[in-house]
């Protein structure tokens, strides 16, 4: 199978803001640009699956209103971004270096800032690859988040894990409005 990862456009917000799960818009123009470039990337009549947050579905609408020949959008939750709870909205630079000490030190199953830990990014992840398979699809389209598609890297890496150590995670992942596609 073969999956094309769209991330979202650059945010509105001041840059330095943890803003996770949070949903915020992201530039018009700058997310017209990333859904101009895609269209010229995507084959076919591929079937689309879109983050429930609204600067991936602005990415999402913009690219189907470009491709009208791709299938009707599916919002799978799944596909959002980490829950970052209590940290949501507070710059990075704020949080206590204690807090990101703690999460390095168990990586897979600390929620960080409360609300959702990594290794339940990635069941989360694995459960929306193992939905697509069943669904038939031999190529597709996911508009999401870098964590995301990180999760996604690991699960093709590693499977579900469980993940042991903060050096397994992914470090690449597309810059706002870019993209990547993997053969899974």
């Amino acid at each position: 199978m073969k999956l094309w990862l769209l991330r979202h456009a650059r945010v509105t917000l001041d840059a330095g803001l943890c803003y996770g799960a949070s949903d915020v818009p992201a530039d018009a123009a700058l997310t017209q640009a990333a859904a101009e470039a895609a269209a010229a990337l995507l084959p076919q009549g591929l079937p689309v699956w879109v983050s429930g947050l609204g600067r991936a579905q602005q990415l999402a609408y913009v690219l189907r209103a470009l491709r009208p020949d791709l299938r009707p959008l599916l919002t799978d939750v799944r596909l959002n971004e980490m829950d970052f709870g209590h940290w949501e909205l507070q710059r990075w630079d704020a949080v206590p270096r204690a807090a990101f000490d703690t999460w390095m030190a168990d990586f897979a199953h600390h929620r960080f800032g409360g609300a959702e830990s990594t290794q339940q990014v990635i069941e989360r992840v694995a459960d929306a690859l193992l939905g697509l398979r069943e669904s038939g699809a031999s190529e597709a389209v996911w508009v999401t988040h870098a964590g995301v598609i990180r999760a996604v890297q690991f699960v093709a890496a590693q499977g579900r894990g469980p993940i042991t150590d903060v050096a397994q995670w992914p470090r690449e992942a597309p810059e706002p409005g870019g993209h990547c596609c993997m053969d899974l």
